[in-house]
């Protein structure tokens, strides 16, 4: 991708590397946001995310060597950031499920009673699980992308992807509206 590289290659050069920076926000903002918001689901709390997403993002530069595209480097961060900030929060499945019912009446979310069902099945799974099927369904990444992304096996995230479909199936059938 010779934009990519043009942008990495800006990124990495102190004269440009501020507006390069911009630019990549510009670029990865908004896929970075939803990425973060299927697995944060509070839009406050997804903005801080991303925040602080881009923000590791800036103060890794120097190490960031062009080995992985700038999109799974980012997606990389994005998903640990994610990670940290529900384990900081300390929210049990239980407030997940509870975010989840807050869905319903957030002004951002413009989902349809399936996509709320949906979300609500999300929130029954574990945090591995829940990442893997985000990624694959909603970001409609490959298994080599989230393994690039997680750095786990790509066996061991079909296995995670498999598991979340099936509690996802067995939850929206069983559930009562």
């Amino acid at each position: 991708m010779p934009h990519e590289k043009n942008l990495i290659d800006r990124l990495q050069t102190r004269s440009s590397r501020e507006q390069a920076f911009r630019d990549l926000v510009l670029l990865y903002q908004e896929r970075i946001y939803w990425h973060v918001r299927r697995f944060v689901l509070d839009h406050e709390d997804a903005n801080d995310v991303v925040q602080n997403t881009f923000i590791k993002a800036y103060k890794g530069l120097e190490g960031f060597k062009g080995d992985s595209k700038l999109y799974t480097w980012l997606y990389r961060i994005a998903s640990n950031e994610s990670i940290t900030y529900i384990n900081k929060s300390k929210r049990a499945i239980k407030g997940d499920i509870e975010a989840a019912e807050r869905l319903e009446a957030d002004t951002y979310f413009d989902g349809d009673a399936v996509e709320l069902m949906l979300q609500r099945a999300l929130a029954q799974l574990p945090e591995k699980q829940r990442l893997v099927f985000n990624m694959k369904y909603y970001d409609d990444m490959t298994y080599q992308e989230i393994s690039n992304v997680l750095d786990t096996s790509v066996g061991a995230l079909k296995a995670s992807f498999h598991h979340a479909v099936k509690k996802i199936e067995f939850y929206l059938k069983n559930v009562r509206v």
